[in-house]
């Protein structure tokens, strides 16, 4: 899997995962004053960190810090062998925590990728009539990393070089089941969530400790302040960990995070893939990061995974709803900085919608970034103004700094022509609701007409869905297609878009897949980013003589293509669970259904000259499983309708 959110990917893969490696960035910090709480007990010979002008200031050194490892006991004994789970942590700080009594807070990234991962296959996704995988198949070869990896060096982002100098410790974690750690990884599981807890515990006393050694150690250094932050999975856990309520934990940072696994692997009741890790699962993900060195004790741990996720129905699950921290974020007692890309298909963007959204309804304090890239880290993009904002957010939480960060427009987007833009919430204030019903002409428009029955033959199995949206026009008998007219001004896509329609099947296929297309040749973003290296930024401390650790890193700008289309977001059901994704529904051939599925929730500027679009099909080969294709399928048009949430515009 890829740095996980809130239904994640896995290992096996020979190409790397750009966006998942933490760039080097830096984060613009603000002065505090030490407040009360931390000033409590110090003497005139006690180091303190330095606050002027509203942000902590770079007076310790980086290349002095104390470097310590320490093995932390859990809540939890995951694999059974009768002794609760340790986590690995390891731990930079200022010299000043031994010399000078300093006591500083802690900026924590938990992972399962910091000891590597191993070569695991992924599952056949090409099933025959019956439903069942077809002997000996694999959706693709699997060698290389999952959909969630991330950075397998440590200490190779910037944290240390930015931070450290500024009063802060950095550490990182070692996922239960990974690296120095012992119990076993789940793919988000309640263990991984209480073994990343306990580092926040012992930050704060409520933990034992030992070092290397065996030897008792406590964290006399800490204030009991602690951050957490990452990319994808290392994204994931932040969340997961604040959900349980923990003490002590003051802010975090989930950048492409899942916020429910489920919605990573699955999707209304079908079997959907991440971006680009077809048959990726739960299983897959476990059996890659499990880098401890017992290679043994957690095997039934890990067939229970393939077990109890159930690839063959797609069901929500007692196994889903453990590993959902959206129903628990009235707990979260952190301040939380939301980040996701718009162009993010391996964590897709529902993760960061609906978490936004539940923070919102439990009075979470909050903020939101929305950029253009993919699964990436954004700072190199906007990095000044990055590296700003987070430092603020940690002085604040961390610290209790006055700098106004909660005074600040709480979202920021970027757009299409890669300029950010400031507003009060997301969806932007002002966004309604249209509604245009799918003609039997091929348009799209407010008013109805005839309930006229279409129909198309599923051909997913073999044609992509880039292919199946082409020529919206041209008849196209594996596909059904709809547009505007040309639009006379730009329309703001802004939300959650559904359609509702009243369809029937005939055939093996169970998937309906919506497709929501710009029409009109333009150069647009993609997911990728491109390193500027004519544009060198030095944002933190650098250590000579220490190999990557040069407080620089180059900013990167966006990979672009010019096309005649995009496909702006999708959506998927299983026609099965048309009426709760928790159980199927028989589907009777040719009987017609409502169906009503959401897609991917989206920030897009449909400009003036364009036409809109939405394409139905069957399978969508990237994503859902693909029964054998020749599946009809028939949807009743003038009834059958489009919804978008539209912040401006017509």
């Amino acid at each position: 899997m890829a740095i996980f959110v809130r239904t994640p990917g896995v290992p096996g893969r020979r190409r790397p995962r750009g966006g998942l490696v933490l760039a080097a960035a830096g984060a613009l910090v603000m002065a505090l004053a030490a407040p009360a709480a931390y000033a409590a007990g110090q003497g005139p010979e006690q180091a303190r960190p330095e606050v002027s002008g509203g942000e902590t200031q770079p007076v310790f050194s980086r290349a002095d810090a104390v470097y310590q490892q320490v093995d932390i006991q859990t809540e939890v004994d995951s694999d059974g062998d009768g002794k609760r789970d340790t986590v690995r942590m390891r731990i930079l700080r200022p010299k000043e925590t031994d010399t000078a009594r300093l006591k500083v807070a802690t900026i924590i990234e938990a992972s399962p990728y910091w000891a590597g991962g191993n070569d695991v296959p992924n599952h056949g996704v090409d099933l025959d009539e019956d439903g069942l995988p077809l002997t000996g198949a694999r959706a693709q070869p699997a060698a290389g990393k999952p959909g969630l990896t991330g950075p397998a060096v440590a200490y190779s982002g910037y944290y240390d070089n930015y931070f450290l100098p500024r009063g802060y410790a950095v550490a990182q974690v070692d996922s239960l089941g990974t690296g120095g750690s012992t119990g076993c990884p789940t793919s988000g599981g309640r263990n991984e969530t209480l073994g990343a807890k306990a580092a926040v515990d012992w930050l704060g006393g409520r933990a034992k400790g030992w070092d290397l050694d065996g030897n008792p150690v406590r964290a006399d250094w800490s204030t009991g302040n602690a951050a957490m932050m990452g990319i994808s999975y290392n994204g994931t856990l932040p969340t997961a960990v604040a959900t349980t309520g923990v003490k002590g934990l003051k802010a975090i940072v989930p950048i492409s995070g899942i916020s429910s696994w489920y919605d990573y692997y699955r999707a209304n009741g079908g079997v959907v893939a991440p971006g680009t890790y077809q048959g990726e699962d739960t299983d897959v993900l476990a059996r890659y990061v499990y880098s401890r060195a017992d290679q043994e004790i957690c095997k039934p741990v890990l067939d229970s995974l393939e077990r109890d996720q159930d690839r063959v129905t797609g069901d929500w699950s007692a196994y889903w709803d453990e590993r959902d921290y959206i129903k628990d974020v009235g707990k979260i007692k952190a301040g939380v900085f939301v980040v996701h890309g718009l162009n993010d298909w391996n964590v897709k963007t529902k993760n960061a919608g609906q978490l936004w959204e539940a923070l919102k309804k439990n009075h979470v304090p909050r903020k939101l970034w929305l950029h253009q890239a993919g699964h990436a880290n954004p700072m190199p993009l906007r990095m000044e103004e990055w590296l700003r904002q987070v430092h603020h957010w940690f002085d604040y939480w961390l610290y209790g700094i006055d700098n106004g960060v909660l005074d600040e427009p709480q979202v920021d987007v970027e757009q299409a022509d890669f300029s950010w833009k400031q507003q009060s919430d997301w969806p932007a204030a002002g966004t309604r609701d249209k509604t245009l019903r799918l003609r039997a002409d091929g348009s799209l428009g407010t008013a109805g007409g005839p309930a006229t029955v279409q129909s198309l033959t599923d051909a997913g199995r073999t044609v992509p869905a880039e292919q199946l949206v082409t020529s919206p026009d041209a008849a196209n008998p594996n596909r059904l297609a709809y547009t505007t007219g040309v639009l006379d001004e730009d329309v703001r896509l802004n939300g959650v878009p559904s359609v509702d329609v009243r369809a029937s099947l005939a055939g093996s296929s169970p998937y309906v897949t919506a497709l929501l297309v710009d029409y009109g040749r333009d150069t647009r973003a993609t997911s990728g980013t491109v390193t500027d290296t004519s544009q060198q930024v030095c944002y933190g401390q650098a250590v000579p003589g220490m190999s990557g650790e040069t407080g620089c890193a180059y900013r990167s700008k966006h990979a672009t293509e010019t096309a005649d289309f995009k496909i702006v977001t999708r959506g998927w059901l299983d026609a099965r669970n048309r009426v709760s994704y928790a159980r199927q529904s028989k589907v009777v051939e040719g009987r017609e259904y409502r169906l009503r599925w959401d897609m991917q929730p989206e920030d897009y500027v449909f400009k003036a000259g364009h036409r809109l679009g939405v394409v139905l099909i069957s399978t969508d080969y990237d994503y859902t499983l693909r029964y054998p294709a020749g599946t009809r399928m028939t949807v009743r048009a003038g009834v059958s309708s489009l919804t978008l949430p539209v912040a401006s515009g017509r």
